[in-house]
């Protein structure tokens, strides 16, 4: 009963900050323009996908501390599930930066930073299906995660803000979108949207832990 509440709030709140994200009145910033609607869209995505990545974390040191192949799942589910939110996150910001900035992709620290990052979790499956040994997988992956988790923060949350130059909304030397650009009305859709598409993340996390195990039981049962 309490899933399907939540079900209803996420999906709600993503509706709600679609259509009001597009019809809302927003302040006229130099550069950016109307193209700050995409703020709904874009970070919304990248605030998702910390907390699932964040989720991946923490299951990835409970592993280390129990060794229980649950928490293995876990971790590994949250991260493909972050990795969706990665790629959305940086298919919106194209989008963003071809409006803005006349291109799909410029030479800048927090886009690179971002393209990085979806390497790094890339590679933690890669790394993943390398391996058949649950065990020895599960021990190898988590390490890999807790380190990646780490990265994530570093090329997304600091190396972008001391970066010089940087021309990406609210960063050093860009006349955008910071804190102060967020009037009142913008900031009724803006967390609405951010709390929307994180109570949706973990949905689908929960439901990809759960089919996992289902295909487990399914092939224990064949064995």
């Amino acid at each position: 009963m309490k899933e399907n509440l939540w079900k209803w709030i996420g999906g709600m709140l993503i509706i709600y900050s679609i259509i009001a994200g597009l019809l809302i009145e927003v302040p006229d910033l130099p550069v950016i323009h109307e193209s700050i609607r995409n703020l709904f869209y874009h970070v919304c995505m990248w605030f998702a996908m910390i907390v699932i990545m964040g989720i991946s974390f923490v299951n990835s040191l409970s592993f280390l501390r129990t060794f229980d192949l649950r928490y293995d799942t876990m971790a590994a589910e949250a991260a493909r599930t972050g990795l969706l939110f990665g790629f959305l996150g940086i298919f919106t910001g194209m989008i963003w930066a071809k409006f803005t900035w006349g291109d799909f992709w410029v030479k800048d620290p927090q886009l690179n930073g971002a393209a990085v990052t979806i390497l790094i979790y890339v590679a933690y499956l890669v790394l993943r299906s390398s391996m058949d040994e649950e065990q020895k997988r599960a021990r190898i992956s988590a390490v890999y995660a807790v380190f990646a988790f780490v990265l994530l923060i570093v090329f997304i949350g600091v190396l972008p803000r001391m970066s010089e130059g940087s021309i990406h909304p609210g960063k050093d030397g860009s006349p955008g979108l910071g804190v102060n650009g967020l009037d009142s009305t913008m900031r009724l859709v803006f967390y609405p949207a951010i709390a929307g598409w994180i109570v949706t993340g973990v949905l689908i996390w929960k439901i990809r832990v759960r089919l996992s195990r289902l295909k487990e039981r399914v092939a224990e049962l064949q064995d």
